[in-house]
């Protein structure tokens, strides 16, 4: 009987977690860097590129955002900082994948690892070692008028960070343009059928070059998000393999900006949980168990999807204009 009790105790614990406004809210916030992310990784992998430089790109706009902020004094600065260093980065990507044609998985791979350890190498020059690291004012967040009042919804989606209703506005933008114009067609194209797009006087080359430099912009942002509106300071594991993590989720999403963003909202709600329920104290398990959990849940979800995903025709392949 005492068992049951608890177990009813454990189950109650729970719902009130899901059942409260904040944690809704915290989903909301914690899906972000996740949401630019998949984003990002989206644009890519349209354009017909498997960016697995993502990661580094993420922890480079990180640094860069918070370095800017610190030095300045204006948390926007730091988030143009990392637009920009994320778009050069994915030039780099675009260097190596579409003009030298190289392997996109090695490109990635080595791209991340190199800007890793250019990150962690200009951090300790620029701010030492110390036992307390420096820190920056985040953004606060912004309720709007009349819209954060109303019960429920209004602290949940109305009384959020800047930057993340940019983010989420993003989402019919990227929408909209990926399916409503002809620049998001001929992307989609390139995906697809590179060869037909060059066909009817689309440049691959240039598309893919442009798709990489809005990746890298878009997941520097998502790395900048995470010290200039939820934690305040820079670390070495700020990313904590949410890079990785997006790849699936552009699977999740079947490629998809709502999909996409349905997929983020889902891992991020996990995140929450998992976070609440640590340090509600009703289950006694290992935290590594609660760490694990949104990458657990994230990957049952995605093998189940695997199998209705369809992946752009022409992803992963390299271009050659010589080759017809």
């Amino acid at each position: 009987m005492a068992s049951v009790a608890q177990a009813r105790g454990r189950l109650m614990s729970m719902l009130d977690i899901i059942l409260d406004i904040g944690f809704f809210a915290a989903a909301i916030r914690l899906a972000v860097p996740l949401l630019l992310g998949t984003l990002s990784e989206l644009v890519a992998e349209r354009s017909g590129v498997l960016n697995l430089g993502i990661e580094g790109m993420m922890l480079a706009g990180a640094l860069a955002g918070f370095a800017t902020a610190h030095v300045t004094g204006s948390l926007w600065l730091g988030v143009l900082a990392a637009l920009i260093l994320g778009a050069l980065i994915g030039l780099l990507m675009a260097l190596l994948v579409v003009i030298l044609r190289l392997d996109q998985t090695v490109a990635g791979l080595g791209v991340t690892m190199a800007t890793t350890g250019l990150v962690f190498f200009s951090y300790r020059l620029g701010f030492g070692e110390s036992a307390t690291p420096p820190a920056i004012t985040p953004f606060s967040t912004i309720p709007l008028p009349l819209l954060s009042d109303i019960p429920y919804i209004g602290p949940v989606l109305f009384n959020q960070y800047a930057l993340t209703y940019i983010t989420y506005l993003l989402v019919p933008a990227l929408a909209f343009f990926l399916f409503r114009t002809p620049a998001g067609l001929a992307l989609r194209t390139v995906g697809e059928n590179p060869k037909a797009a060059a066909g009817v006087g689309i440049d691959p080359i240039k598309v893919r070059i442009l798709a990489l430099m809005a990746a890298g912009a878009l997941a520097g942002l998502a790395g900048a998000y995470l010290n200039l509106a939820a934690f305040g300071s820079f670390t070495f594991g700020i990313i904590s393999g949410r890079g990785w993590i997006c790849l699936a989720l552009v699977v999740l999403g079947r490629w998809k900006p709502f999909a996409c963003a349905g997929a983020a909202l889902l891992f991020g709600a996990v995140d929450a949980f998992q976070l609440r329920l640590q340090t509600s104290g009703s289950v006694d398990l290992p935290y590594q168990l609660f760490l694990a959990l949104p990458y657990v849940a994230t990957l049952i979800v995605v093998i189940v999807n695997t199998r209705f995903a369809a992946a752009p025709a022409a992803l992963m392949e390299p271009y050659d204009p010589e080759k017809r």
